[in-house]
């Protein structure tokens, strides 16, 4: 009898659990896209917060502005708790001479209009949502990225770049200037020009996961490329020389001189792989 209790109270609390977790699944939703667009000069920063979740796209085109497609989506259980929430989730730009900074709004920091947060329900305190970000920036711009979790895809702009990010697969295709990355965990692509890179450093770390640095056949440049716990180092440059006669290249540790050096570049993974791949030349 008492097995048969214990069987019953068992059955019932996960029937609860199935329960409360549908009726959450069940939440209602909604995209919201936000637009802004300014002038903005080459050669200043551009600052990004990202949201806890959502991904980051930055682009480089010719004109001098900035251009931000933001989509917001959020889930609540009724249109009215929706209604609430699209007028707290969003973004908030902070500007001064020659820097701009985007800052996620929502839940989970309280930005924005004050008056909204003194009336807003605890009951939607910690309801999902995510923002994705789609940026054009002019090509020479400085970027100052802290995403959450997300992807973060960075192209054809040329400027000093900081990243850091929770959980993300992030592609860099570097053009000049110099990037100090940290990705918590994930995967981090990175593609230098086949030709000439115009930078003058590269720090790239990954906690856990994998790296590939794309780079090209005829790179000068004092190269440091180490797994820190587990895993091991994938190399492509089998010309390459250690700097030290006396520090050897092994599966997770290399200290290079690659063509004539020069540029310092370090590329760290905790656990997890780290290819170094070769560029093919154009037919």
């Amino acid at each position: 009898m008492k097995n048969r209790e214990f069987s019953f109270a068992f059955i019932l609390a996960i029937a609860l659990v199935v329960f409360a977790q549908s009726g959450y699944s069940q939440n209602q939703k909604r995209i919201i896209t936000k637009t802004d667009k300014f002038d903005f000069g080459a050669g200043g920063t551009l600052s990004l917060i990202g949201a806890p979740k959502g991904s980051i796209t930055i682009v480089g085109n010719p004109k001098n502005e900035i251009e931000i497609t933001a989509k917001i989506e959020i889930e609540a259980p009724t249109e009215a708790d929706l209604n609430i929430l699209a007028a707290v989730t969003t973004f908030v730009l902070q500007e001064s001479t020659g820097r701009v900074a985007i800052m996620s709004s929502g839940t989970h920091n309280k930005l924005g209009d004050k008056k909204l947060w003194k009336k807003f329900p605890k009951t939607l305190l910690g309801l999902p949502f995510k923002i994705d970000y789609i940026v054009k920036v002019p090509r020479y711009c400085d970027l100052d990225v802290n995403g959450g979790k997300g992807d973060i895809d960075i192209s054809g702009v040329e400027g000093t770049f900081k990243i850091a990010s929770i959980e993300s697969n992030t592609k860099l295709s570097l053009i000049g200037g110099g990037i100090a990355a940290t990705i918590g965990s994930g995967t981090v692509d990175i593609t230098m020009p086949d030709r000439s890179w115009r930078g003058n450093a590269v720090d790239v770390a990954l906690a856990n996961g994998t790296m590939t640095a794309h780079l090209p056949s005829s790179i000068s440049a004092d190269l440091d490329a180490a797994i820190l716990k587990s895993g091991k180092i994938e190399s492509a440059f089998v010309d390459w020389k250690p700097r030290t006669r006396t520090v050897p290249f092994t599966e997770q540790s290399m200290i290079a001189k690659a063509g004539n050096g020069g540029v310092p570049m370090k590329f760290t993974v905790g656990e997890g792989t780290l290819k170094l791949m070769r560029i093919a030349k154009p037919n």
